[in-house]
């Protein structure tokens, strides 16, 4: 089947039917045969979703009318993409993108007007694009007022980093091998990368690879987690002997990587809402050799799971926009909607409160999110501390990110990790 023609099923699915494109990649992408084809459809598939605010702008300029049919009008930012984006030879990228819409005549025709017109007016029509707001950064217009307002100094270059592709970083399972000793063996492979400097687990690869060229993966020496990801088990600062939560934990990096740095816990149980998600959970450690307690539960309501024992750790990776994780994910940029933020806002409020109780005195809760907004970080934890007496923060002193009166965030690509923020908080 043509690339582009299955690429344009894929976008379909995220246009259309609100599906995430890891899922519409995961069932549509193994039908294709080669892996070079393979790996040309993602490209689309991200390319388009990254710019496609752009690349939707620049359409409405070269129709008369809104195109109702979504696979077609999939095609012809796909078609658009490559033009702009890509290395494809023009007369490739116009000719096969209009052979992919052989079944349907009255299309060919169409893709390959807009394509051929976009080509005689590109100049113009990227100008008028980089008037437009929305258009000129690649961003819905809700998601560009809310990063502005929070941060105005940043703005600008979170929206140029949202729209990068992101560097492979992995995470050296540290009770199984030093870091210096797999960075020789990835060296032995011909693997370039280099150690983090904020985080003694974390290595980055010159340029993203399959988890199979990785040497030792299916025997757990290694994951893929960023870094930003890795500094939740080094705040938690996990002791021997101690028992600890990880709520919201699906899929299970950041559980792993806490046993990984102490593996004389007395116990570490970890609860997440969705049964599927908790077994890729369950499938990551045991590809790591490492044991937890796994519940499916609402962290909201730990009645119906809790045993009554009380933890010294609890991380909660709270769930969130996802907005610090774009450029893993360019598709929150179509899927995400300016109400959600106020339902995740309340839902992490909710989670907060509920785990609390679960702390035992002197412990130590790790709050946590993939997001850049203030309403989900700072302004969280601010107002969990007004309404919690026995709650006070702990300082994180730290050579990465900046840090708030309230926690530490980190922008996106800020020392070329994913957008994150953390906050500890200790039982008086």
């Amino acid at each position: 089947m043509n690339s582009r023609l299955v690429a344009a099923r894929v976008l379909s699915r995220v246009l259309h039917n609100g599906q995430s494109l890891t899922a519409a990649l995961d069932n549509v992408v193994p039908a294709v045969d080669a892996v070079k084809d393979r790996a040309f459809v993602q490209a689309l598939c991200y390319g388009v979703c990254r710019y496609y605010h752009r690349l939707d702008f620049i359409l409405s300029q070269l129709l008369d009318k809104p195109l109702k049919d979504v696979e077609v009008k999939s095609l012809i930012l796909i078609g658009l993409y490559q033009l702009q984006f890509m290395r494809v030879k023009p007369h490739a990228a116009v000719s096969e993108t209009v052979a992919a819409a052989r079944k349907k005549p009255w299309a060919k025709s169409l893709v390959n007007a807009v394509l051929r017109n976009y080509q005689r007016e590109q100049e113009r029509i990227e100008q008028q694009a980089d008037r437009e707001p929305s258009a000129a950064v690649s961003h819905p217009r809700w998601l560009i007022e809310q990063i502005r307002q929070d941060w105005p100094q940043q703005s600008a270059q979170l929206f140029l980093e949202n729209n990068r592709q992101p560097p492979m970083v992995l995470r050296v399972n540290q009770a199984r091998v030093s870091r210096e000793q797999y960075l020789r063996q990835l060296a032995e492979h011909d693997i370039g990368a280099t150690p983090e400097a904020f985080c003694a687990s974390a290595v980055m690869l010159d340029k993203p690879v399959s988890v199979d060229m990785l040497p030792g993966f299916d025997q757990g020496l290694v994951s893929v987690q960023d870094t930003a990801a890795q500094l939740a088990a080094q705040l938690l600062d996990v002791r021997a002997g101690q028992r600890v939560l990880d709520v919201c934990a699906a899929p299970g990096g950041k559980a792993a990587h806490i046993l990984e740095s102490q593996p004389q816990l007395k116990e570490l149980v970890a609860v997440d809402i969705d049964a599927a998600r908790m077994q890729r959970v369950n499938e990551n450690l045991q590809r790591l050799k490492l044991e937890a307690r796994l519940l499916v539960g609402d962290a909201a309501a730990p009645e119906t799971w809790w045993d009554g024992m009380p933890f010294e750790r609890i991380l909660l990776d709270a769930p969130c926009s996802a907005l610090g994780v774009i450029r893993r994910h360019p598709d929150i940029k179509l899927l995400r909607r300016d109400e959600d933020i106020a339902q995740l806002q309340a839902l992490q409020k909710n989670i907060l409160s509920a785990v609390w109780p679960l702390l035992a005195t002197g412990g130590i809760l790790l709050y946590a999110t993939c997001s850049v907004l203030k309403r989900e970080n700072e302004l969280q934890i601010q107002a969990f501390l007004a309404e919690h007496s026995d709650a006070a923060q702990v300082p994180i002193d730290a050579g990465w990110g900046s840090p708030r009166e309230f926690g530490r965030q980190i922008f996106t690509g800020e020392s070329a990790m994913d957008g994150f923020y953390y906050a500890r908080i200790v039982k008086q």
